[in-house]
């Protein structure tokens, strides 16, 4: 997962009336209540049929992929190399090495049902020390992306390794190891297929951990939820329209669904976020009667 960036609550909590009769040295007692209904990003990807299938239908084109690369052996990886950008790619070469297939965790592989619940009844907004604990403890509430499971099972017996390069703690390494086989993940080892924050100096740039895999395996599949599980370079700091733009160029669009391949995500992330500008061009805005608004 890149790091969460969630929308702030839409309703605020006002103070009870009756917190008037708490005395100084008691906390007033306060209990957080979220919407009715959960919100409709997560009414779509925990909830619906329509995104339900739209996982199923990227990792069937992934194993698809990864099929027709193995009968082929490629000279490049999937992965860019240190120097590479996105106007002009260079790839890290794969040589003789084994094949191996790399996923973020969170949304990607993973569903957190049980976080994204306590998210949504307790209407907080996402708080790091939550998501700490969750990732301690949340083994016992989470499942698989629908379609992880028998795919990431079918890349296995075609002898391609998985591994798992996610944004949760490298200090909870034991714990997320237990959820992802909790979710029917098959088995994670940290340092050798399962990457974590804080396993380099990079932080949550993926990059460095891309390119540590990439010196023992040649990396024929990418998959996840964010850009910055394909790229860091897609989180330089440009505007909403220009990183929407940098998925379009003539090297990089090529890859989506050859070698990249994006699961659905809109509960959190770093594609949460632009004003109307930056969302709606000014030449694509109607109103009725012809009107600009």
């Amino acid at each position: 997962m890149a790091t969460m960036m969630r929308l702030a609550p839409a309703l605020l909590l006002a103070p009870l009336a009756a917190c008037a009769t708490t005395t100084a040295s008691e906390p007033a007692p306060v209990t957080p209540t979220g919407p009715a209904v959960p919100p409709a990003g997560m009414q779509y990807l925990y909830g619906s049929g329509e995104a339900a299938a739209l996982s199923r239908q990227a990792w069937t084109a992934l194993v698809a992929h990864a099929a027709a690369v193995v009968k082929a052996r490629p000279a490049d990886s999937v992965v860019l190399a240190e120097g590479a950008s996105l106007d002009a790619p260079k790839y890290v070469p794969c040589g003789n090495r084994p094949f191996a297939a790399v996923f973020d965790v969170d949304e990607t592989v993973m569903l957190n049902t049980g976080f994204e619940y306590y998210d949504a009844k307790t209407g907080k907004g996402y708080d790091a020390a939550d998501w700490d604990a969750w990732e301690k403890t949340g083994e016992g509430a989470v499942g698989p992306v629908p379609g992880a499971d028998s795919g990431l099972s079918a890349l296995r017996a075609m002898g391609v390794t998985v591994i798992f390069n996610t944004n949760r703690s490298a200090a909870n390494a034991d714990a997320t190891a237990r959820a992802i086989k909790a979710a029917g993940l098959g088995e994670a080892v940290h340092g050798q297929t399962l990457y974590l924050a804080g396993d380099d100096a990079m932080g949550s740039r993926k990059d460095g951990r891309r390119w540590t895999i990439s010196r023992s395996y040649c990396v024929i599949a990418l998959g996840g939820d964010q850009l910055g599980d394909f790229t860091d370079l897609f989180n330089v700091g440009q505007s909403v329209p220009a990183r929407r733009a940098a998925t379009q160029g003539p090297a990089i669009a090529k890859l989506w669904g050859a070698g990249w391949f994006v699961l659905p995500n809109p509960v959190y992330g770093s594609g949460l976020k632009g004003g109307f500008d930056d969302v709606f061009p000014a030449d694509k805005r109607w109103a009725p009667g012809g009107a600009k608004p």
